[in-house]
């Protein structure tokens, strides 16, 4: 369903329900292991916001952001400080008026950056509450198109050994994965191109392969590292330069024959239109945890619709799953590295390689504050 579409449901509905509390928790959760990438550096943990809000019916709807490890305070201090009193009692089912209200008031100050976290949290909630009112799951609301959707595993593997890579590799095609994404740009080409060819050895030949760079290479080292690569069969090109060079994407575009895909750095709708007018793309990938939530992913989903292309994801895949399955020009949903997973009720599950649609009543979404408690820092 697009976002028209969706919106329509809500605003037919009643808006007596008006927001009555707004709160904020934060939370530090350590990873197993450090995870590096070249555009991101180590992550030894992740951070989790959850935003709380709370209707004059009583509804609670729960919603989150997450970061890499830096920033969360700067995110929850805006959503206490700056977004809570202007949501004071505004109606629980004007989402897309809430999400125009705070991208007009803070636009000043927070355009694209910390706000787009912040606004994220708020509106996953608010969605939260809308299916929790209409007692349906998120899927359902925005008219599920499928019961499972594709997937893959986005590993964060650049410093992995062949030995790691290959249990990592075992350890997914156990689990039933099809779909393998690897990380590149840690030293010169030729080592990165010897790592791509390594995982297609490891995946074999009738699985997909995509590459990451996270933004590590120049325009002419990408040309030249795709054109090395292009024998591998690799499904797409994910980020090789800066995503702010929209115009240089294209001209990559043109000199090899890998399809392109970017969107996890994109925070603003303007940003994905212009991406989408000069980077000759092949699938975007919004992410709910900075485009503005569930109604900033369903506008660039929308968008991806207009040109004819897939929309895929980045990483927060147990809510991503329930907005691809509604979604008929649907791509692969990936499955991130962070485990977040490991503190909710409902991990994602895999059928026949495919990620199920979650059945839960509200956005599928069900922390489980008990085993996230030791980690909090901070609640408003």
């Amino acid at each position: 369903m697009g976002m028209g579409e969706a919106l329509d449901l809500v605003s037919a509905a009643t808006t007596t329900s008006k927001i009555e509390e707004v709160t904020v928790e934060r939370y530090c959760v350590p990873l197993e292991e450090i995870l590096v990438d070249t555009g991101h550096g180590e992550h030894s943990h992740f951070e989790l916001i959850l935003c709380h809000i709370r209707s004059s019916e009583g509804v609670e709807g729960i919603g989150y952001t997450y970061t890499g490890g830096a920033g969360g305070a700067a995110i929850a201090s805006m959503i206490e400080a700056d977004i809570a009193p202007r949501l004071a009692g505004l109606p629980c089912c004007q989402i897309e008026k809430i999400w125009s209200k705070l991208q007009g008031e803070l636009h000043y100050v927070g355009r694209g950056g910390v706000l787009s976290f912040a606004i994220s949290a708020v509106d996953i909630a608010l969605w939260d509450i809308r299916c929790r009112r209409e007692d349906v799951p998120l899927s359902t609301l925005l008219g599920k198109q499928r019961d499972k959707t594709a997937c893959y595993v986005g590993f964060i593997d650049l410093t992995h050994t062949a030995e790691r890579s290959h249990k990592a590799v075992a350890e997914k095609l156990e689990q039933g994965f099809t779909a393998f994404k690897t990380k590149v740009g840690a030293s010169d080409l030729l080592h990165d191109a010897r790592r791509v060819s390594r995982m297609r050895d490891l995946i074999g030949d009738e699985r997909k392969l995509m590459i990451d760079a996270n933004y590590s290479y120049t325009p002419a080292q990408a040309i030249r590292f795709a054109q090395s690569v292009e024998h591998l069969d690799i499904h797409w090109f994910e980020e090789p330069i800066s995503p702010d060079e929209f115009e240089r994407y294209g001209e990559i575009a043109d000199q090899t024959s890998i399809p392109l895909a970017m969107g996890e750095n994109l925070h603003l709708i303007e940003e994905f239109q212009r991406a989408l007018r000069y980077s000759k793309l092949s699938y975007l990938q919004p992410d709910a945890s900075n485009i503005g939530g569930i109604t900033g992913w369903l506008k660039v989903a929308d968008l991806a619709a207009q040109a004819g292309l897939k929309v895929c994801s980045h990483g927060m895949h147990e809510l991503h799953v329930s907005l691809l399955a509604a979604q008929p020009h649907a791509g692969m949903l990936e499955v991130h590295s962070f485990p977040i997973d490991q503190y909710t009720r409902t991990p994602l599950k895999l059928q026949d390689g495919q990620a199920l649609v979650p059945t839960t009543i509200g956005v599928g979404v069900d922390f489980d504050l008990e085993k996230l408690a030791p980690h909090l820092v901070y609640r408003s």
